[in-house]
């Protein structure tokens, strides 16, 4: 049996795109720490990875327990190889309408927190001179959308976040790239009613949603040797939805 020796960090592993990625890392024998906000998303995570790794609890909108947490597992003398930044929130409303705290949640989830779990791994991956950075963004960051703005924002933000990144770390070994889905079929959109999913869907040229595997696929991929010279890039997975 091979043995383990990479280890990955997972944010929101205990569903959709974050288990599915999960999942196909610990099928590569990559350890896989998994987080979720809540012990039943932790016993989830515990549950699939069995042997292959263990689930913590994270609050993405606590900045100081994302660095102990981080702390934690380097205590443990687990080394973070592979940063993979998936878990995310939304609360739509149309602009006029939003207010200072769905505002305030949604930056901090989706952007602020990534600037304090990559900060948490830098200067380890710095030291072995290797890494890796993946952050799960969205179509919307690129093409906005109504009653999205915070999202929007969110999203957005992180391209230039992680193209500077990428540069003031690429000459130590160290990759950061954005994957960017379009609409996948997960948790995420079980809100749309009929019209709106025959609305999007008729704006995919290859008529049919995105699966978490898909975008799981992409992260083996940017994580794996193979994409060593692949840095500073949105790599987007929306069948077509937008080019």
């Amino acid at each position: 049996m091979k043995t383990i020796k990479k280890t990955a960090l997972v944010t929101g592993a205990n569903k959709g795109i974050g288990k599915a990625i999960a999942i196909k890392l610990a099928e590569k024998r990559i350890r896989v720490i998994g987080t979720s906000t809540t012990k039943y998303g932790v016993e989830i995570i515990n549950k699939y990875l069995k042997k292959n790794g263990f689930g913590l609890i994270l609050d993405l909108k606590d900045t100081d327990s994302i660095t102990e947490t981080i702390k934690k597992i380097y205590k443990k003398k687990y080394s973070i190889d592979i940063l993979v930044n998936n878990a995310g929130a939304k609360s739509d409303k149309l602009f006029i309408k939003m207010n200072d705290k769905e505002w305030e949640d949604i930056i901090k989830i989706n952007l602020t927190s990534i600037f304090y779990t990559s900060k948490a791994v830098i200067r380890s991956m710095i030291r072995k001179k290797e890494g890796r950075i993946i952050t799960i963004s969205s179509i919307i960051g690129y093409t906005g959308n109504k009653g999205q703005i915070n999202y929007s924002a969110s999203k957005a933000g992180l391209i230039g976040f992680h193209k500077t990144l990428a540069l003031e770390v690429a000459s130590k070994g160290i990759t950061v790239n954005i994957i960017a889905p379009g609409l996948i079929k997960t948790d995420f959109i079980k809100d749309l009613n009929i019209f709106q999913y025959k609305n999007y869907l008729s704006k995919i040229p290859m008529k049919r949603l995105g699966t978490a595997e898909e975008i799981a696929d992409a992260v083996i991929f940017l994580s794996s040797q193979k994409a060593a010279y692949i840095t500073g890039q949105t790599l987007h997975i929306n069948g077509g939805m937008y080019m």
